[in-house]
């Protein structure tokens, strides 16, 4: 029998979630041309079953220069649970070094599994964030002592504490995982090892107000139980004091479908909402939910000879951009952002280290709304009723994507996106946090045709750098995880 070879190097972590341990040593490893097949990677306390020299490598002597989307992608991969993710993403650095663009070429097996693995620990953030259900355990010194048991995928907890720590600074708190805990106290954040559900208490006088809270934003006309189970998978119930209400709330949703629509009937103001509660579905794809924007508009109508202009971009984008409706050009191309303000938009994510293809860009109208003036169409802005009756579709766009960052351009981009009326001069800028069921944050800002509308030049100037200023505060928070 013929011994297998000893790789040449073992490469050490401390911890799982070693994301700064396996960039130097990944940096050190390439600096010296190690090849992937010559490193075997672990952490701590696992036994070297291979020989070979462990951790004999000195730090690179310069700087090693790497694809930055190679290194941001790995770098949210790297939390998985995947005992084979070290080899994978060693040997996608290790190739993006010599083949640009790899970070985008998702018919490459290993650059779509790292995107896999790297939208399995966004989804299960957006777990994290969403079924946390903290309960009160004590107060000491004036501050309120709360505890919650969580059960993550992945090796996400310390990646996630910072959302906490934003979210609940003005209380002392402990989230228990079997794979690590963070611990919030006095303004400090630190970690320990895992716990059980034991640790934290199972109900508290809160029970009372996260079920009231429930009951009031439950949408009885939104009702998909397949899907309710996909986004919130049942090993979840038991930590949500919620949870308890849903056989009753699924049970009288027909009963209060009815009562919703008949309002609608004698209502004026309700119909609107009825008729997007109607029309609103769940959409397994971006392409499922285009085909039937197709048949909507085939169904409806549009008028005047324009055509339906869907969104297009990245299905797993981390920044969501939210124009007003298409223009004169974007109607004749059928694509979005392609005339003149569509041209300057795409200078300033340019200047703003954006990549339009890796992001998503769409319309909360999908049709050109205009005023003819002999041959020349002239943008008319949509009316609140329109704006509303395209909002669903959008926001199925939005939940198949599940961005980090939304970026609205305009005020009837915030319309449509938060679905009433919101002063643009009062948020422009702002980092507004989204409902932990949408996820995310987004930025508001302006639309760029604004910047083509001013005659001042010096005045045009101020206001572009805010602009770009707004695209680069929304790319620093795709980078850092929203």
């Amino acid at each position: 029998m013929i011994a297998a070879a000893s790789p040449s190097v073992v490469a050490t972590l401390e911890r799982e979630d070693d994301l700064e341990g396996w960039k130097a040593k990944a940096r050190a490893l390439i600096a010296q041309r190690v090849p992937p097949e010559a490193v075997v990677w672990r952490t701590q306390g696992e036994g070297d079953l291979f020989g070979g020299s462990t951790d004999q490598f000195p730090p690179p002597a310069a700087e090693i220069k790497l694809p930055r989307k190679a290194v941001q992608l790995a770098g949210t991969a790297i939390y998985h649970a995947s005992r084979e993710r070290f080899d994978l993403l060693y040997r996608f650095l290790w190739r993006s070094q010599s083949e640009p663009g790899l970070a985008e070429k998702m018919s490459d097996p290993d650059t779509a599994a790292v995107h896999r693995l790297a939208k399995a620990i966004r989804r299960d953030a957006h777990k994290m964030h969403a079924f946390v259900r903290f309960r009160k355990v004590g107060e000491i010194g004036g501050r309120e002592q709360f505890g919650a048991w969580f059960e993550p995928d992945h090796h996400i907890v310390e990646r996630e504490a910072p959302f906490f720590v934003r979210r609940f600074s003005n209380m002392d708190w402990v989230i228990v995982t079997p794979r690590k805990t963070a611990i919030y106290q006095n303004g400090k954040l630190f970690f320990r090892d895992g716990g059980r559900r034991e640790d934290v208490p199972g109900d508290d006088s809160f029970e009372d107000a996260w079920k009231a809270y429930y009951a009031s934003i439950f949408n009885p006309a939104r009702i998909m139980t397949d899907a309710m189970r996909a986004e919130m998978p049942k090993k979840y119930w038991k930590n949500m004091p919620e949870a308890s209400l849903i056989p009753e709330l699924l049970e009288s949703a027909p009963r209060r479908v009815a009562e919703m629509n008949t309002r609608a009937m004698t209502d004026p103001k309700q119909a609107i909402s009825a008729k997007m509660i109607r029309e609103s579905a769940q959409y397994g794809s971006l392409e499922e939910l285009n085909a039937t924007l197709l048949a909507f508009a085939e169904e409806h109508d549009l008028g005047n000879g324009v055509r339906l202009v869907a969104g297009e971009g990245s299905a797993d984008a981390d920044l969501f951009f939210i124009g007003e409706q298409p223009g004169d050009q974007e109607d004749l191309a059928g694509r979005p952002f392609v005339g003149p303000a569509g041209q300057l938009f795409g200078q300033y994510l340019q200047s703003a280290d954006i990549d339009r293809s890796s992001a998503y860009v769409t319309n909360a109208v999908k049709r050109f709304n205009f005023q003819e003036r002999g041959k020349r169409r002239i943008h008319q802005t949509p009316k609140a009723g329109e704006i509303d009756l395209w909002a669903p579709f959008l926001m199925q766009e939005h939940q198949l994507v599940k961005p980090k960052v939304s970026v609205t351009l305009g005020a009837t981009a915030l319309r449509g996106f938060f679905g009433r009326p919101v002063k643009l001069s009062e948020v422009r800028g702002e980092t507004i946090p989204l409902p932990d069921d949408v996820g995310g944050v987004c930025v508001p800002t302006f639309h760029p045709s604004y910047l083509l509308r001013i005659q001042d030049e010096g005045q045009r100037q101020v206001e572009g750098r805010k602009f770009k200023a707004d695209l680069e505060k929304a790319r620093a928070l795709a980078l850092d995880g929203a």
